[in-house]
């Protein structure tokens, strides 16, 4: 048996919402992946402080418009929000809802690379979580503010008939946020559910309810009220999972800027059947034993040079940390037709970035990553837009673009005012050009940094022609970009290639040679 030691936050990068399980020696888990497809994404672990990705649930989650970023419509800070994730009797089940739709869907596979199956569940189960219970019935808790708990039908396809619906709990304090984000258990006989709440002059806080039975009393009260690293920001919601050797922790997330809401490890002990975080910290370091040390994870993040083979059925599978902003349009993306080079064509009008189909993206890593891309735009037509960006709601980008024939290299950006009123929306305002200057090569390498430093949170935006190699070829182009974490996408900053077409479609921009860089 050996021993990993990390520091909090676990991963410096936006991976909200987490719930957690174990099978055998391996932790997996779930986290909101919104409007980014292929969707809820799946970690894996053998340590609880090193995570890559294992799988995704599903490529796409349903073909609306909304979904498609067709006809004005968008699901920005919409799609699939805090899934819960369990294993039972050998089976993995996933269950969120989707704040676009209005469903409740439940995934399950056999193995954790899928294939997942696709179900829903009669009703709308907001923020909920699954319990199997000892005697064969499963329950699903749920709600903001008023906790329910609802027994479901043997299929799980709607709740059963005469069965439990009660409402556990009720949130009647003084709060930003009342309870939700549920996580329910059942642990040595006793029920007990977990939940982020925001009293109105405090932190977000994680708080836990006892019972001995489902039609009993839940008492208990807050577990955990703490600022790690002193940003105003509260470490809550998230799920507990024991270790082989019998020792408990929790994985929450802390709202950290616009870098997004990162994941945190936090000890759990018992007292009185009660759990106990941390002494009341969230602590800097954190030691798990671990029988897989020297295991070596893949990263969360990923160069591409873009050479794909299609498996037997045809079809291409893109290397893990990428998804897609939105349905992608597998008609108008293509890696096999140039080797070596993603194609993206344009096939819409569009106003703006936000509106462009197969936006690529990869989440952004603090406190300081950056990327490049080598980008041809011979193909461009008047009034395309091709390039780097880094995508939230205030989002930046570097760009090829033409006017009249000519070409030009345009640093841009956008501010988002919307809060909870702007999710779903699709903002079509342009973004304003900050700076802009004629190119003769049309193939430059672009490049972002992005710094995530507590009180920073900036963007910068460089380019070099093709031929020139060295670094300190590399020029600024514009403003240095805020960022910022808005209601509106409710996502963490992304670094994103894109192509959009203002005035015709047919546009093809040609990408090649992805780097990522951390600190």
């Amino acid at each position: 048996m050996g021993q990993v030691t990390g520091t909090n936050p676990i991963l410096y990068t936006d991976y909200p919402d987490p719930d957690i399980i174990r099978v055998e020696d391996t932790y997996y888990m779930v986290s909101t992946t919104m409007h980014f497809m292929p969707g809820g994404v799946i970690l894996r672990s053998y340590d609880l402080i090193h995570w890559e990705i294992a799988s995704y649930v599903y490529e796409t989650l349903d073909d609306t418009p909304g979904q498609c970023l067709a006809d004005d419509k968008g699901i920005y800070g919409k799609g699939m929000w805090a899934a819960s994730i369990r294993y039972h009797k050998g089976t993995f089940y996933v269950c969120f809802v989707a704040n676009d739709t209005g469903k409740t869907y439940l995934y399950t596979a056999t193995d954790i690379e899928g294939p997942w199956k696709k179900s829903t569940i009669e009703g709308f189960y907001h923020d909920n979580s699954l319990l199997f219970d000892e005697d064969g019935r499963v329950y699903i808790a749920y709600g903001n503010r008023e906790i329910y708990i609802t027994e479901l039908n043997e299929e799980l396809t709607a709740p059963k008939e005469g069965g439990l619906h009660r409402m556990a709990l009720k949130d009647t304090g003084d709060v930003i946020l009342g309870y939700e984000g549920t996580h329910f258990y059942k642990i040595n006989g006793k029920y007990y559910l977990f939940f982020i709440h925001w009293p109105r002059n405090g932190l977000r806080t994680e708080a836990c309810f006892c019972a001995d039975s489902l039609l009993g009393e839940f008492t208990g009260g807050d577990v955990l009220s703490y600022d790690l690293d002193g940003i105003r920001s509260g470490v809550a919601q998230g799920g507990i999972v024991d270790t082989p050797e019998g020792d408990w922790y929790s994985v929450m997330f802390q709202d950290h800027g616009a870098v997004g809401r990162i994941p945190v490890l936090v000890p759990v002990t018992w007292e009185n059947d009660f759990p106990v975080f941390g002494g009341g910290i969230a602590p800097k370091t954190v030691t798990v034993n671990t029988d897989k040390a020297a295991y070596d994870y893949e990263p969360l993040w990923c160069d591409d040079d873009f050479y794909y083979t299609p498996d037997e059925n045809g079809k291409i599978t893109l290397k893990k940390p990428w998804q897609w902003n939105h349905n992608p349009d597998n008609t108008l993306w293509s890696v096999t037709e140039k080797p070596g080079t993603i194609l993206l064509r344009s096939g819409k009008l569009s106003k703006n970035l936000v509106q462009a189909v197969n936006t690529l993206t990869q989440r952004t890593i603090g406190p300081q990553c950056g990327a490049e891309i080598t980008l041809c735009g011979s193909g461009l037509k008047d009034g395309d837009f091709a390039g780097l960006c880094t995508l939230q709601g205030d989002y930046g980008f570097i760009a090829l673009t033409k006017e009249a024939g000519q070409t030009f290299l345009v640093m841009a950006e956008k501010e988002s005012t919307a809060g909870f009123a702007g999710m779903g929306s699709v903002n079509t305002e342009p973004a304003k050009i900050i700076a802009k200057l004629p190119v003769e090569r049309e193939t430059v390498t672009l490049r972002a940094e992005c710094d995530f430093t507590p009180g920073k949170d900036t963007a910068e935006f460089f380019y070099k022609a093709e031929a020139e190699e060295m670094p300190s070829c590399f020029e600024k182009l514009g403003e240095t970009h805020k960022l910022y974490f808005k209601l509106d996408h409710f996502v963490g900053c992304r670094f994103g290639l894109f192509l959009f077409s203002t005035k015709e479609t047919g546009g093809v921009a040609e990408f090649s040679r992805f780097r990522y860089f951390t600190e």
